[in-house]
Protein backbone atom coordinates (compact mmCIF):
# COMPACT_ATOMS: atom_id res chain seq x y z
CA UNK A 1 0.00 0.00 0.00
CA UNK A 2 3.13 2.72 0.85
CA UNK A 3 4.42 1.61 -2.49
CA UNK A 4 1.12 2.67 -4.47
CA UNK A 5 1.00 5.87 -2.30
CA UNK A 6 4.58 6.40 -3.32
CA UNK A 7 3.43 6.26 -7.21
CA UNK A 8 0.23 8.31 -7.04
CA UNK A 9 2.19 11.33 -4.77
CA UNK A 10 5.32 11.26 -7.49
CA UNK A 11 2.39 11.38 -10.23
CA UNK A 12 0.96 13.94 -8.96
CA UNK A 13 3.95 16.53 -7.87
CA UNK A 14 5.03 16.47 -11.58
CA UNK A 15 1.79 16.93 -12.94
CA UNK A 16 1.65 19.99 -10.35
CA UNK A 17 4.84 21.14 -11.48
CA UNK A 18 3.95 21.52 -14.82
CA UNK A 19 0.64 23.06 -13.96
CA UNK A 20 2.48 26.01 -12.11
CA UNK A 21 5.34 26.25 -14.91
CA UNK A 22 2.24 26.85 -17.40
CA UNK A 23 0.43 28.88 -14.95
CA UNK A 24 3.58 31.63 -14.71
CA UNK A 25 4.87 31.40 -18.20
CA UNK A 26 2.30 33.34 -19.71
CA UNK A 27 2.89 36.23 -17.32
CA UNK A 28 6.78 36.22 -18.26
CA UNK A 29 5.98 35.64 -21.93
CA UNK A 30 3.84 39.23 -21.20
CA UNK A 31 6.99 40.88 -19.50
CA UNK A 32 9.33 40.12 -22.08
CA UNK A 33 7.07 41.40 -24.95
CA UNK A 34 6.03 44.74 -23.32
CA UNK A 35 9.76 45.41 -22.54
CA UNK A 36 10.81 44.92 -26.02
CA UNK A 37 7.79 46.39 -27.58
CA UNK A 38 6.80 49.70 -24.88
CA UNK A 39 9.83 49.88 -22.08
CA UNK A 40 13.10 49.45 -24.77
CA UNK A 41 12.09 51.52 -27.23
CA UNK A 42 10.70 54.23 -25.22
CA UNK A 43 14.14 54.27 -23.21
CA UNK A 44 16.03 54.74 -26.52
CA UNK A 45 13.41 57.90 -26.98
CA UNK A 46 14.51 59.48 -24.29
CA UNK A 47 18.53 58.82 -24.21
CA UNK A 48 18.44 60.39 -27.68
CA UNK A 49 16.50 63.46 -26.95
CA UNK A 50 18.25 64.14 -23.90
CA UNK A 51 21.96 63.47 -26.12
CA UNK A 52 20.03 66.17 -28.67
CA UNK A 53 19.43 68.65 -25.21
CA UNK A 54 22.66 68.11 -23.85
CA UNK A 55 24.57 68.67 -27.32
CA UNK A 56 23.20 72.24 -27.94
CA UNK A 57 25.76 75.02 -28.20
CA UNK A 58 25.09 78.93 -28.58
CA UNK A 59 24.06 79.99 -32.37
CA UNK A 60 22.23 76.51 -32.89
CA UNK A 61 18.59 77.28 -34.14
CA UNK A 62 16.13 75.67 -31.21
CA UNK A 63 12.75 75.28 -31.18
CA UNK A 64 10.81 74.73 -28.24
CA UNK A 65 7.78 72.33 -27.16
CA UNK A 66 5.78 75.66 -27.58
CA UNK A 67 6.48 76.51 -30.74
CA UNK A 68 8.92 79.48 -30.05
CA UNK A 69 12.05 79.30 -32.40
CA UNK A 70 15.14 80.82 -32.26
CA UNK A 71 19.12 80.93 -31.58
CA UNK A 72 20.76 80.41 -28.14
CA UNK A 73 22.19 83.21 -27.29
CA UNK A 74 23.66 81.30 -24.03
CA UNK A 75 23.63 78.06 -21.87
CA UNK A 76 23.35 77.70 -18.17
CA UNK A 77 23.37 74.43 -16.33
CA UNK A 78 19.65 73.67 -17.00
CA UNK A 79 18.72 76.56 -18.65
CA UNK A 80 19.28 78.34 -21.67
CA UNK A 81 18.78 81.99 -23.08
CA UNK A 82 16.50 82.09 -26.66
CA UNK A 83 16.89 84.92 -28.90
CA UNK A 84 13.86 85.39 -31.18
CA UNK A 85 13.02 87.29 -34.02
CA UNK A 86 14.54 90.71 -35.64
CA UNK A 87 13.91 92.52 -32.31
CA UNK A 88 16.29 90.58 -30.32
CA UNK A 89 14.14 89.24 -27.59
CA UNK A 90 15.72 86.98 -25.09
CA UNK A 91 13.69 84.50 -23.24
CA UNK A 92 15.21 81.91 -20.94
CA UNK A 93 13.94 78.19 -20.68
CA UNK A 94 14.68 75.16 -19.27
CA UNK A 95 16.32 72.04 -21.26
CA UNK A 96 13.64 69.79 -21.08
CA UNK A 97 11.62 72.62 -22.89
CA UNK A 98 13.54 71.78 -25.76
CA UNK A 99 12.08 69.52 -29.02
CA UNK A 100 14.43 70.54 -31.84
CA UNK A 101 18.00 71.66 -32.35
CA UNK A 102 19.49 72.87 -35.77
CA UNK A 103 23.02 72.24 -35.64
CA UNK A 104 24.91 75.60 -36.46
CA UNK A 105 27.74 74.55 -39.28
CA UNK A 106 30.14 76.99 -39.87
CA UNK A 107 31.99 74.43 -41.86
CA UNK A 108 29.33 73.89 -44.27
CA UNK A 109 28.43 77.63 -44.53
CA UNK A 110 32.24 78.59 -45.62
CA UNK A 111 32.72 76.05 -47.57
CA UNK A 112 29.47 77.08 -49.27
CA UNK A 113 30.82 80.47 -49.63
CA UNK A 114 33.83 79.20 -51.01
CA UNK A 115 32.11 77.25 -53.96
CA UNK A 116 29.85 80.37 -54.54
CA UNK A 117 32.87 82.94 -55.03
CA UNK A 118 34.39 79.75 -57.60
CA UNK A 119 31.67 80.08 -59.71
CA UNK A 120 31.55 83.72 -60.01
Amino acid sequence: MSIAFLETTATTGSAGTVELLSTLALPVLLLVVFYFFLIRPQNKKEKKANEMRNSIEVGDGITTIGGIVGHVASIKEDTFVLETGADRVKLRFKRWAIQDVEKLNLDADKNDNKAKDSKK
